[in-house]
């Protein structure tokens, strides 16, 4: 079911149509797409299929707004149970990450019984794999070249977490049921 998480300072929301241009610029920016699966979108076509593809998934899957109504970017298990997100570059370094993935994994631990969480980080992602730690994630596995991104291979971290080991949700959130049209 379609819902929306409120937290102190960002509303976490289904994917919208009208997402595409704010979407785009996150995943074209070169900054913010460093450590993700794929290279920066090229094109608002590439960026047109993924919203489209993320508002097809019925899984938890978030685009991220300021209290404000500013589109900042996504969060969300794109697949149980990984755990993914990704933020506009000015919008890092302020605690919206660590706002947004706890209100997430508290609900899916909290109200749909999920029994664990994971991640796949890259090692040179130090900020999130910080970021991860400090909500309870544990290294529980690596690999070599597990994604290659144009002409350059990544490594991946696997984390893990589970809602004895959570740690996140300190600050308050709420879960509200929409109807979608």
């Amino acid at each position: 079911m379609p819902g929306i998480i409120t937290t102190e300072r960002l509303t976490l929301r289904p994917a919208r149509a009208s997402d595409l241009e704010a979407m785009h610029v996150i995943l074209s920016s070169a900054h913010a797409m460093a450590f993700w699966s794929t290279l920066p979108h090229e094109k608002i076509d590439e960026t047109r299929l993924w919203l489209e593809g993320m508002m097809a998934t019925r899984a938890d899957d978030f685009i991220v707004e300021t209290k404000a109504g500013q589109v900042i970017g996504k969060v969300g298990f794109w697949a149980d149970p990984e755990i993914g997100y990704i933020l506009h570059p000015d919008a890092q370094g302020k605690g919206y990450a660590h706002e947004a993935v706890s209100a997430v994994i508290a609900r899916a631990f909290k109200d749909r019984g999920l029994n664990e969480a994971t991640a796949d980080v890259d090692p040179n992602n130090t900020s999130s794999r910080r970021l991860l730690e400090r909500l309870g994630f544990v290294v529980v596995g690596s690999a070599k070249k597990t994604y290659l991104l144009g002409h350059t291979w990544a490594d991946s971290l696997y984390l893990r977490c589970t809602p004895e080991t959570f740690t996140g949700a300190k600050t308050a959130w709420t879960w509200r049921d929409v109807q979608m049209a």
